[in-house]
Parts: structure tokens; sequence; C-alpha cells
């Protein structure tokens, strides 16, 4: 299948977060927790702290411990706190701003995450656009239940395999041992075909569309926030259709609104395509997928779309009455977009400044600055950032002011460029005077982000805040084709192939190998097949691996 998507490095000076003064304790377990505060109101957690948990970070973080067992890192207060430069330490980089953006917190429980106001607002942004469209092509909203019973695991062959290591099992109920296990959901393909069987007894049932928002459990051994946890947030979405046809064509179609999610709304330029046999999900014939390279120049599988044939309806009996008065197994999908997506824009997006926020998902897109000297000056200056906030509110933009008057304007610079949020405005006694405003944009650094002289009248600074919304939008996405297209290596050969994985870069070559050629080359290299590709070059091909006739390209590259 040929299908084709057209749509449409920057580097800055670490952030210096003034006046640490620190806070440390120790966690359960083998990890420390390390806690700072930014005059006592940005809360940060080491990347040492995350690190120790994280999937990039084998061995464990040893600290001194004294004070009966506490954790007391000495600090020198006087002394800025950096966040580690990407370049220099991409993982230490990614916990730091997790940290500093305030975005997300370890929980008690070893691998799970506390997911932080500003963090979940983006989050929410994604529900927000996901929703609409599930709704748009016939899906409704439902919910099921956390706890499977483990019987339904096993009735699907493949997926209790495939689940098998990262499942939670609850054995007790209200003080007494459960006759039957409980699985707490790693995913509801087994409930959803089991209340399918009871719903669908019509060809007049069908299609049955639906999607849940909802929490899930997989018991990961390497952790890291966002991209690999305990649990995470997710929509599945489960349909039942007539024929196989019905059920292909509904897998297309939501790897379809994933991908213009992704390029539209996230900035994220991924490469949608199908997954190899091995790379497929348990229980599905077919499984697609949308690939987005991160800063580091790994792939993050950001969504995924299975057509799951009859494989499940076969085994818990979903079939219905067709047309014919025959008695038929239902066709199904499955498909999912998870919290992992926050992960993805962090570490497709932010620099060594911090977090940078596409507009369309960035809970804040401006952050008004007042900027005073002098009590007379005051009223004034606020007076007019609230006029221009009201302005741009009116207008649908999601705008805050920073008056708080126990930090510097330079302060409030550095934090919310760290923060991510896309434009700044600042308003001083001269802007009141000439009734004009400065505006920086986040993804252009220094001087060259910064306009003078824009005016405050209404109807002009919101239609020029709209259009450098758009601008900052359409750049984030431009910078992400251009890193990732300029990563991505054509190979002829295997050893093409293990030369550009060893540099770090994505390997496209033709592929008709065997399954046991793809895994000798994950276990040689440490690379994966990500996908072959909707957009397939034309011509004849020859399998890098074997020079044998190949009818596709495959990517390969190390993931997360």
């Amino acid at each position: 299948m040929k299908r084709s998507f057209v749509y449409g490095h920057h580097q800055m000076g670490a952030l210096r977060l003034p006046s640490l003064t620190s806070l440390s304790s120790a966690v359960p377990g083998y990890h420390f927790r390390r806690q700072f505060r930014l005059r006592q109101s940005i809360r940060c957690l080491s990347a040492a702290n995350f690190s120790a948990q994280s999937s990039t970070v084998e061995k464990e973080i040893k600290e001194p411990v004294s004070n009966g067992g506490s954790l007391r890192p000495k600090l020198d207060q006087e002394k800025d706190r950096v966040i580690t430069p990407r370049s220099q330490d991409f993982n230490a980089w990614y916990l730091d701003v997790i940290a500093n953006a305030e975005l997300a917190d370890y929980g008690p429980v070893r691998g799970t995450m506390v997911i932080r106001p500003y963090g979940y607002a983006i989050w929410e942004a994604i529900q927000e656009y996901l929703n609409v469209k599930f709704k748009d092509t016939g899906h409704s909203n439902m919910y099921f239940p956390q706890l499977i019973p483990y019987s339904f695991i096993e009735k699907e062959a493949s997926h209790v395999e495939g689940f098998s290591p990262e499942l939670a099992l609850v054995t007790i109920g209200g003080g007494k041992e459960l006759e039957e296990k409980l699985v707490v959901r790693p995913t509801s393909e087994t409930i959803v075909n089991h209340m399918f069987t009871q719903w669908i007894q019509s060809y007049r049932d069908l299609p049955l569309m639906i999607n849940q928002w909802a929490n899930v459990t997989r018991w990961e051994m390497r952790t890291k926030p966002f991209i690999r946890t305990l649990e995470f947030l997710w929509q599945e979405g489960h349909t039942a259709h007539a024929t196989l046809d019905e059920a292909e064509k509904e897998a297309l179609q939501m790897i379809d609104v994933y991908t213009k999610f992704a390029y539209e709304h996230a900035a994220l330029p991924v490469i949608v395509g199908r997954k190899s046999k091995v790379e497929t999900f348990a229980g599905a014939s077919k499984t697609y997928t949308i690939e987005a390279m991160m800063g580091d120049r790994k792939a993050l599988q950001a969504g995924t779309s299975h057509n799951l044939g009859q494989n499940f309806s076969r085994a818990f009996g979903t079939q219905f009455t067709d047309e014919n008065g025959q008695r038929q197994h239902v066709w199904q999908t499955s498909w999912a977009i998870s919290t992992r997506f926050v992960g993805g824009i962090i570490m497709t997006h932010g620099d060594d400044a911090g977090l940078m926020l596409p507009p369309k998902l960035a809970p804040i897109q401006v952050i008004i600055v007042p900027i005073w000297k002098k009590e007379d000056e005051r009223s004034g200056v606020l007076e007019a950032a609230l006029s221009v906030k009201e302005s741009l509110k009116a207008a649908g933009i999601k705008v805050q002011i920073d008056d708080s008057e126990q930090k510097t304007p330079g302060w409030k610079f550095n934090f919310w460029e760290m923060k991510g949020v896309p434009l700044r405005i600042e308003i001083g006694p001269r802007d009141v005077s000439s009734r004009s405003v400065v505006v920086s944009r986040r993804d252009i650094p220094g001087k060259q982000g910064k306009v003078f002289g824009i005016s405050m009248e209404s109807s002009t600074l919101v239609d020029y805040i709209k259009g450098k919304l758009d601008e900052v939008q359409s750049s984030l996405l431009e910078r992400a084709v251009s890193f990732r297209d300029s990563n991505i290596v054509d190979v002829s050969s295997y050893n093409e192939l293990k030369e550009a994985i060893a540099e770090g870069k994505w390997a496209r070559g033709p592929w008709s190998s065997s399954d046991k050629d793809e895994l000798k080359v994950k276990e040689e290299t440490g690379a994966t097949i990500r996908c072959f590709p909707f957009d397939q070059p034309q011509g004849s091909k020859k399998c890098l691996m074997t020079g044998n006739p190949a009818d596709e390209v495959a990517i390969f590259a190390k993931s997360y």
C-alpha cells in the first residue's frame, strides 16, 4: 500500500535559575529524591533522581547519606543552578526540564508518576482535540472496569504471551483471597470483547465504535517520566465491524487522525507506516504506527492503530447474524495515544533554556510581564497589562499576567521561557506612554526574537499576536522536519545500516528478510524496524540483508 502525507536546531545557553536553596529527603527503596527550591517558588527535582528510574541509566544513584538516613547534599546557595545542556547529557536535560517546568513528579510507588497541573494541562489540550475528532468519526465515549478476570487475558494466546511479564495482579479483596485473580487493566481488548459479545447480535448492531479515556498499568522495570511509567493515561478506541474491509478502513482512518494531530497541533513530523510482524501488537493482524524522531535521534512510537482481524472475536465468541442469516465473527480494531506524547513534545522541541511548546497545545500561549521601577509607575503599567490581557482573552488566546513583585523581570523572562510559553509581552512605563508593547518569541532567542512598538490597540494587537502564534507553530514543525530529514540515511547493505545506527541516525533501506534476521539486527545494533512507511519509493529494490527482491523499504532506529 502506498500512502503519502505532506505537511507543511537551535541551541541556546544553559538556563540559569538564580538563588536556589536546598531541600532534601530520602524516599523508599534505593532511589533518592533531591529537591531544590527556586526563591521558595520553583520546586525542582534533580536529574539524578529521575535518572535513577530512567530507561537510559542503568546504575543506581549513590549519594553520601548521613543524619539517620536523610540525604543532605551540601549546596552552595550563592551559585546558580542550571538545566543540563542537551548536547552534554540528553537524559539529564530531559529530566531537568520536567522538574523545573513543573510537569511531573515521582509517586511514592517506584515507577509511578504524579502529573502536575502544567503537565496535565498539555494532556488536556491533546484530549480536547482528539475527543472532537473521535466523535466526528462516529465514536462514543464510555468506560470499562479497571479490574479484569485473569481468565480473559488467557483466552487469546499471543495476547497473554505479550503482556504476561507486565501484568499487575490482585489476589486479595475485602481481606479474603479471591477465587480468581484479577488483572489491573494493561489494555482493554479482552473485557471489551466480553461486553461486545453481549451487545452484538445482528448486522444491525454494527459497526459498534467506542472510545474510553482511562489509566493503564504495566509493570515496567525501567521507567522514564511520560515515556515509560508503571501507570499512564491514554485513550483507547475499540470498534467492531461486519467485514475485514471495514475494519481495515477504520484502522487506517484512525492512524490518519493521529498523523494530522501530530503534524498540525504537536508540530511533530511523524513517519506513518505499518509495523513488522515482530513488532505487531500482541493479538493484532496488523499494526499501524506514527514514529517520531526525538532530539537525541531515538525513535518514539507516538501512536498506534491495530487491525485485530477476528483474533479476539474468535477467542471470545463475538458473533453476529449477517443479512443472509449466517453467524459470523466480527472484525475489530483498537487504537491508542497516551501521555508518552507529552514526552515526545518535550524531547522534540525543547532546548537548553527548557521547554518549548507548540502554541496549539500550550496551556499558556502568551505571558504578560509588567515592568516598573517607581511606585507611581505601578498602577499605570498594571492597568495597561490588564487591558491587554482582556483583549487577548476575549479573542480566545490563552494569556496570563505575571505581576508578582518578589521577582525581577529578568527572573520572570527566564522562568517563562523555561516553561515553554510561545510569546512574551513586556509592558513598561514608556510602553504605556506610547500605547505600545514589546513582543518576544520563545523559539527565537535574544534580540532577534524581540519586536518593539506593537500597538496596544485591541484589534491590531490581537491580529499581530495570532499571526505570531501561527509563525511559532510553523517554525517548530519546519525545524523538526529539517532535523528528522537530515538524520535519516538511505542504506543498501547491512554494513551501511550498522554504520548509520552507530552514528545515531535512522537507516532506511529495502527489506524482505526473515523475522530471524530482524531479531539479529536488533541484537547486533540495538535498532528495530520502526515501520514500513506508507510513503514508499518507486522502482525495483533488493533486500539490504539478503539481496533478494524487496517490495518495501523499512526504517530502522534505536527507540524509547
